[in-house]
Formats: C-alpha cells, structure tokens, sequence
C-alpha cells in the first residue's frame, strides 16, 4: 500500500474511535451541568466558576480526542459530521420562484429587524412587547428557515458581501 503524506488511512470504528466519540459526548454532556446548578440554587459565582473549569476543561479534552482517535480517526469523525450537514445545506443548482423569494426574504428580514427594534420599542413603550423566550427561539428559527427557502444562490449573494473583490453580474 502506497501511502501519501499529508494524507489519511480510512479508519476503522475500532475501541479508540468509539473512546473518543465518548469524551465528546461527555464533553457535550457536561454542559448540562450549568442550567442544572443554576436552576437548583447555587450562587452565581459558583456557576461562573464551573463555566470557566468547562470551556478549559473542553478544550483539553478535545486534544486529547485527537490523541485518542488519531488523525484517521478524527478526520473521520469530521467528514461524518460535515458530510452530514452539506448534504442539509441548500442546493445551489434550483432556481427559487418568485413567490418563494419573497417569502424568504420576510422570513429573513421579520426577525433581524425585530431583533433591531426591540430595545427601543421596550424603552419607548415599556410592556408593549411580550419578553418570551419562546417568540425569540422562533424568530431565530425562522431567521435560519429562511436560508433553506432562499436556496444555496442566496448564500453565495450574503456571502459576497463579505468579500470586498466581490462583483455584481446579471445574466440577462
């Protein structure tokens, strides 16, 4: 077998695979812990503390998944993941009809500036707006719906906003 530098052996889900698949979840898992504490009463510095000991903790621990799996393996782990949620992502060869289009952009739109309103409107009118956090848990669904709707083309058009070279083309 001839192998290239730089890159990786497919990697069986051998007995280090599946450790390191448990420390994340561990890792994961472990953030469960603040809400908990929380909720039961502990004081606040506590829960900061054990913030804190989890964001350092979870980085050491995903060195030592790496060290675990391997680069094969961790690589792996990678291409499932990632494979998983480019097959999600929006396809960039559908073109969007009209009524879609419009319907996604109020979708895009609706929460950003709701979110962009919403301290005035509370310092305006205070106990005008509902401070639920289930109306703020469905404008960011529908803010990440909307890029579904939209289809792959309008995540290349936000992208490029980004990217200061970026040119403006129409086909027709």
């Amino acid at each position: 077998m001839i192998s290239v530098p730089g890159s990786a052996a497919p990697h069986s889900a051998g007995w280090r695979f599946k450790l390191g698949i448990g420390i994340i979840c561990l890792m994961a898992g472990s953030w469960l812990l603040v809400p908990v504490l929380a909720a039961t009463g502990v004081p606040g510095s506590r829960v900061a503390a054990l913030t804190g000991v989890l964001f350092i903790s979870n980085k050491v621990l995903l060195i030592l998944v790496i060290a675990i799996m391997g680069k094969s393996g961790f690589q792996q782990l990678k291409r499932s993941l990632f494979g998983y949620m480019t097959s999600m992502a929006p396809s960039m060869d559908t073109e969007v009809g009209p009524w879609r289009h419009r319907i996604g952009i109020v979708m895009f739109c609706v929460p950003l500036i709701s979110a962009f309103l919403e301290p005035y409107v509370d310092n305006i009118w205070p106990g005008l707006r509902p401070n639920l956090w289930q109306l703020q848990a469905l404008g960011d669904a529908m803010l990440i719906a909307s890029f579904f709707v939209l289809g792959g083309n309008f995540w290349e058009k936000l992208r490029a906003l980004f990217i200061r070279t970026a040119r403006v083309t129409n086909p027709g």
